[in-house]
């Protein structure tokens, strides 16, 4: 499948309303410690390295982000950069997004980061828009353990979107999955937990780009 086709199949609609009907967050229990409000956003800019040979960080992810908000000020993505708002993120790792480029390009070698970066930026910022939205699930902070009791729940994203939370037993305990729309390939895995964790917005980092559409 050529560029063109792939960003065309993963260009969904995706509206602010989207995220403005989610982003209220539960109240807080009266006495109980109130989180922070650092941004995700905050958090992935952090990190100056830039594009490197680290597949665990999120050169791809923050550039990607900076991008769309380059381009479109008020696109819903913003809401990574209020830490304000409760959302819990699901943040794919450099190495997921060398693989999505891999799978697409039907590379035998994974790409470089800033191959990898170029591959997605291809498809045009909208699409990379919506597949970020896809990543974003509004008004609810999750961290890992109830991640981990969440086995079967369908979690609404900024797209619109759903993801399901598919919780497994493995030899080294509880691994949490996210079933997305692409029945064809491997579901993304939870490899780190609770980045940002005492805060309103929290993420967890994947090993996969999550797909809002199903690719051949």
């Amino acid at each position: 499948m050529n560029i063109a086709r792939l960003a065309a199949r993963l260009a969904v609609g995706a509206t602010a309303a989207a995220v403005a009907t989610a982003v209220a967050a539960a109240p807080a229990q009266a006495g109980a410690k109130q989180p922070g409000t650092r941004s995700l956003a905050a958090v992935l800019t952090a990190d100056k390295s830039g594009f490197d040979r680290n597949a665990r960080d999120f050169d791809v992810l923050t550039k990607a982000v900076l991008t769309v908000l380059e381009a479109k000020p008020n696109s819903p993505v913003k809401v990574l950069t209020d830490g304000t708002v409760a959302l819990t993120a699901f943040v794919p790792n450099d190495y997921a997004f060398r693989e999505l480029v891999r799978d697409i390009t039907h590379a035998r070698t994974l790409p470089s980061e800033k191959a990898a970066f170029d591959g997605v930026a291809g498809l045009g910022v909208d699409t990379v828009e919506n597949v970020l939205l896809y990543h974003v699930v509004p008004g609810a902070t999750i961290d890992r353990k109830a991640a981990l009791k969440a086995d079967g729940a369908e979690l609404s994203t900024a797209l619109g979107a759903s993801v399901e939370v598919d919780v497994r037993h493995c030899w080294y305990g509880k691994q949490v999955r996210l079933v997305d729309a692409d029945t064809s390939d491997r579901d993304a895995r939870v490899v780190r937990y609770d980045i940002n964790k005492g805060n309103k917005q929290i993420a967890h980092a994947v090993d996969r780009v999550l797909r809002p559409v199903d690719l051949p």
